[in-house]
């Protein structure tokens, strides 16, 4: 039995700016309400005619723990009207578009607005568990001697913080930060420095060339405190040059290492939001719907590999369609690193690869660079983790509708071990 069609309608996002510069006043919050509420705007939507919201966020904040649930509200969605914030890493926006398709394919939704939203400037220091029992002794203490007694057993190490971004990009399991795992993926498939470096320059020559077509998927904003207008992307350097970047330090490995700042996405804020509709809602939408899903899936892997995750997802998402590599006419796989690309792009035209990973008898078969990550990628754009698999949906859809292309793919890498993928088409 066919499931049930499922659109992605239209979407927009927020520029994407490092963390700490542009947007760092904006919150996880706003920074949702400002996609969602342009969003509805362009499409002069009825927001009452939602059946859910859900976005994808990593680093939940403490006053907005369900932050799709408080994004919707601020952003003028009726009470009626649900929402679920979902927290897969990386993919979490992929994973919100994700579980708006099920919902359509259940029949439980008609029309989902889905996304993802991370302020990765708001990450908070984290200060030890012994500073929470100290602060408990003093404030529980019921008399003036007691609590003085508290209060005289603090010590300047129970102020030591450690900034939650640290704590996220390391991985309790296999002990390594992401940035390592991205190391041992360069020493694995041999791929050096200058290699790296090569990609990132693209990814920064790519973003800059199609200035003018991103800004179809972002809206401008006006941040605070300065309330200038933020137009574009703020991560693509027009004059980057392989010498800059070979000038730059190793940051995981001094040594012998080879991922530096300038071949690997910086932390980043940004938003994305889109409309997910079933079949009779696209056929009375007033415009063109952007795609429709044809499959998505997700996978797990060793933790200490999870760069590799979209090769497994690649390898599901095709199963389940019945396409090959070679059928598939875009390509988007996020750039956590330019060397977790590169051996994605090794890993798919491996044979031993799909017989020792993948159970295949033949490798996946070759993603060509000229048809990857067209317009830049995450090297030169950014990452805010909660939103990425969403924007990776969204240029890439919009980019499919340029070349009238029918079928587009996106993936990504999860920090802990997975990968997720989406086969998108269009009728051209």
């Amino acid at each position: 039995m066919t499931a049930p069609a499922v659109w992605i309608l239209g979407g927009i996002r927020t520029p994407f700016a490092r963390a700490g510069t542009a947007l760092r006043q904006l919150s996880v919050v706003e920074l949702g309400r400002l996609a969602m509420g342009e969003l509805l705007a362009r499409h002069e939507l009825d927001p009452a005619r939602l059946d859910e919201v859900i976005l994808g966020n990593c680093a939940q904040p403490a006053e907005a723990a369900n932050v799709a649930r408080v994004t919707a509200l601020r952003a003028g969605i009726p009470e009626h009207v649900p929402g679920l914030t979902v927290h897969r890493n990386c993919a979490s926006g992929m994973e919100a578009v994700g579980l708006a398709a099920e919902r359509i394919q259940l029949g439980r939704a008609q029309l989902v607005l889905a996304g993802g939203v991370e302020s990765m400037s708001q990450l908070p220091l984290l200060f030890p568990p012994e500073f929470g029992g100290w602060l408990a002794d003093v404030t529980r203490a019921r008399h003036p001697l007691a609590r003085a007694a508290a209060a005289l057993r603090f010590r300047p190490a129970l102020l030591r913080p450690r900034p939650a971004l640290l704590e996220a990009l390391h991985d309790p399991v296999c002990g390594l930060g992401m940035g390592e795992t991205a190391e041992l993926l360069a020493h694995e498939f041999d791929l050096g420095r200058e290699l790296q470096d090569g990609f990132a320059l693209l990814s920064h020559q790519r973003a800059v060339a199609a200035r003018e077509r991103l800004r179809e998927e972002i809206m401008p904003v006006f941040p605070p405190p300065a309330c200038e207008l933020v137009r574009d992307d703020l991560g693509p350097r027009e004059g980057q040059t392989l010498e800059q970047l070979a000038r730059l330090r190793p940051c995981f490995d001094r040594r012998n290492g080879t991922v530096t700042v300038g071949n690997a996405c910086p932390v980043t804020d940004g938003a994305v939001a889109l409309l997910v509709g079933g079949e009779e809602v696209a056929r009375d939408w007033p415009g063109p719907p952007l795609g429709r899903v044809r499959a998505w899936a997700v996978a797990g892997l060793e933790p200490r590999r999870m760069g590799l995750g979209p090769v497994h997802a690649i390898a599901r998402v095709l199963d389940q369609t019945g396409l090959s590599l070679e059928e598939i006419e875009l390509f988007e796989i996020n750039e956590a690193f330019a060397v977790q690309v590169l051996a994605c792009l090794e890993a798919v035209r491996s044979a031993r690869f799909a017989r020792a990973e993948l159970g295949r008898d033949r490798a996946l078969g070759e993603i060509p660079l000229e048809r990857l990550n067209v317009n830049g990628g995450a090297i030169a754009l950014g990452h805010p983790v909660g939103a990425s698999g969403a924007r990776l949906l969204l240029t890439l859809l919009l980019e499919m509708r340029r070349r009238g292309a029918k079928r587009g793919l996106a993936a990504l890498c999860v920090g802990g071990g997975q990968g997720a993928a989406f086969v998108l088409e269009r009728d051209g």
